[in-house]
């Protein structure tokens, strides 16, 4: 085990980074040893021998021309030690930090601004003399795990003019706050990228950055090739889904892709394909990725709640989605978990949906099948009012940490109000950074109150109900129902899957209703009534219904 060593020294008294520096180290695995306010120099170094130091964390935070002089002669009479081998931190306010810099003696210096991440890559106990590597992981999974214990920091950018959505995301990269930017493209790319003839030209940049030409692409990518080197990542698509996949990994490097199973098709009137046909297609673009490596997000279940389906149909559509992922042999599935989704939903029962989803999914893991938490705020809970909406953000992120995700997608405070710029990507990007970092420093457990568990255990029996009703609609059927594309849009023509804002639609039925319980939990009730519909009654019937039509 190595050995680190910390201390303020000098006349400074301010302990509080050194405190948080030796917590960090210690998650990490180091031995820490604390030795106080107002340490002097000869102490620090005498007790750095004594104990083998393999580093030294320094901390002075008084004035500028004082710490200067004082850690010039710190860095005299340790320079020994540096030559052997011993690496040194230095901590301190911005004033102090920049003229400690010109000593050229620290590995690093810290002055409040940088992420924690940053500090742990230099606390990376395999290190030997500093970070190894020029900038983070370039692919998602050995990212997550090089920046853990801290999520992967992801955000959507794309403006309706392209050269302004490159200015962006070069400034976003320089920030260093984010690490994967989801390209958010307008709809004509992702309708009709290959058919020129089908574009409309007012349409262009509706909805996203405006994309024409692979070259637009490879244009975005150099742009991300500065600070910390962010992944990219794009929507899949509406159509074309195979050669837009291979353009995307050609040109941006995709660091995963984001499939629906029931959505973007003519259902939701985002796409040309009809229900069954569409589910077939993304059943191929899973794995055609899979075979590639490439991580698969599920980018399903929110799409339920946004529509306001019952809690139980949002988690059996992610349960779904990672079913149909494993089947078509995606290795790293990323399991997408939008919170306030319906915005009635209470923190409380946010947190016991996500984790029956979890405990259904978790069902699925195998040597061959890695599953990743991804959370996310929801996309229509955001007030319109910026100071709400900054609150809301932070508030939100917070109790997504309760989870432990790997990633966490932020959605910009201002998304209510219009598209986010490039510096509210980085403004959201450090809100969420701060929330992070204050978790990871000890979380009060949000996910242990009595009325969580049961909430959670309802749900994992509802889910298995339905689950089995979807299943009992394929009896017939010579492979898996679960998936066979013919009897997952049986599921929802039948009206086991289901939404309230699927009315009127050639696919959904759209006639179940829902309400939020007392507890903030969405649950199916009667039209008439109101009253709940135990979910094995609602299957049963439209089973029954099904096999009589």
């Amino acid at each position: 085990m190595k050995t680190v060593i910390a201390a303020a020294v000098g006349e400074c008294v301010h302990v509080a980074g050194i405190s948080n520096f030796l917590r960090y180290a210690e998650q990490i695995g180091w031995r820490t040893i604390f030795l106080g306010p107002a340490v002097p120099i000869h102490e620090v170094i005498a007790v750095a021998k004594r104990e083998n130091a393999d580093m030294v964390g320094i901390s002075y935070r008084l004035t500028p021309e004082n710490g200067e002089q004082l850690l010039a002669r710190f860095a005299e009479e340790a320079d020994e030690l540096r030559s052997a081998g011993v690496r040194f931190l230095f901590g301190g306010t911005p004033p102090v930090v920049e003229r400690v810099r010109k000593l050229e003696f620290f590995e690093a210096c810290f002055d409040g601004t940088q992420p924690a991440a940053e500090l742990i890559r230099h606390l990376d106990p395999t290190a030997e003399s500093g970070p190894q590597i020029a900038h983070p992981p370039q692919t998602a999974t050995d990212r997550i795990l090089h920046k853990r214990p801290f999520p992967l920091i992801r955000h959507h950018f794309g403006l309706p003019d392209l050269e302004a959505t490159i200015d962006g995301i070069a400034r976003i990269a320089e920030a260093e706050v984010l690490d994967v930017i989801s390209l958010g493209i307008d709809q004509d790319a992702q309708e009709n990228f290959f058919h020129p003839e089908r574009q409309d030209k007012l349409r262009h940049g509706a909805g996203g950055v405006p994309v024409r030409t692979a070259d637009d692409y490879r244009t975005l990518y150099q742009a991300s090739r500065r600070g910390n080197y962010p992944l990219l990542r794009t929507y899949s698509g509406t159509d074309d889904f195979i050669q837009l996949a291979e353009m995307y990994v050609e040109t941006i490097n995709i660091a995963w892709a984001a499939v629906p199973l029931y959505w973007f098709n003519q259902m939701d009137g985002r796409g040309p394909w009809d229900l069954a046909g569409s589910i077939r297609e993304h059943q191929q673009l899973m794995a055609w990725y899979g075979q590639r490596g490439i991580p698969v997000e599920a980018n399903e279940a929110h799409h339920w709640g946004m529509r306001d389906a019952p809690d139980v149909v949002f988690v059996v559509s992610a349960y779904l989605a990672a079913y149909n992922a494993r089947a078509a042999g995606v290795k790293d599935h990323i399991v997408q978990m939008m919170f306030n989704s319906p915005p009635v939903t209470s923190a409380a029962m946010d947190l016991a949906k996500m984790r029956a989803v979890m405990e259904l999914v978790s069902r699925l893991v195998s040597p061959d099948f890695r599953v990743w938490k991804q959370t996310r705020t929801g996309l229509l809970s955001y007030p319109v009012d910026q100071d709400k909406a900054r609150a809301h953000l932070s508030a939100t992120v917070f109790t997504q940490m309760a989870l432990r995700p790997d990633i966490i997608h932020v959605v910009g405070y201002p998304e209510a109000d219009h598209a986010v710029t490039a510096k509210e990507v980085i403004e959201s990007s450090a809100m969420a950074q701060h929330v992070i970092e204050s978790t990871l420093m000890g979380q009060l457990d949000l996910t242990g109150a009595d009325h969580i568990q049961q909430r959670t255990a309802e749900l994992v029996e509802e889910a298995e109900i339905l689950i089995g009703a979807i299943q009992a609609l394929g009896d017939s059927s010579e492979e898996d129902p679960l998936v066979d594309p013919e009897v997952l849009a049986q599921a929802v023509e039948a009206g086991l899957m289901d939404a309230p804002q699927l009315g009127h639609n050639q696919y959904g039925k759209g006639e179940i209703a829902t309400k939020p319980d007392q507890r903030g939990a969405v649950i199916a009730v009667d039209q008439s009534t109101g009253k709940p519909i135990p979910e094995r009654d609602r299957a049963q019937q439209l089973v029954t219904n099904w096999r009589k039509r």
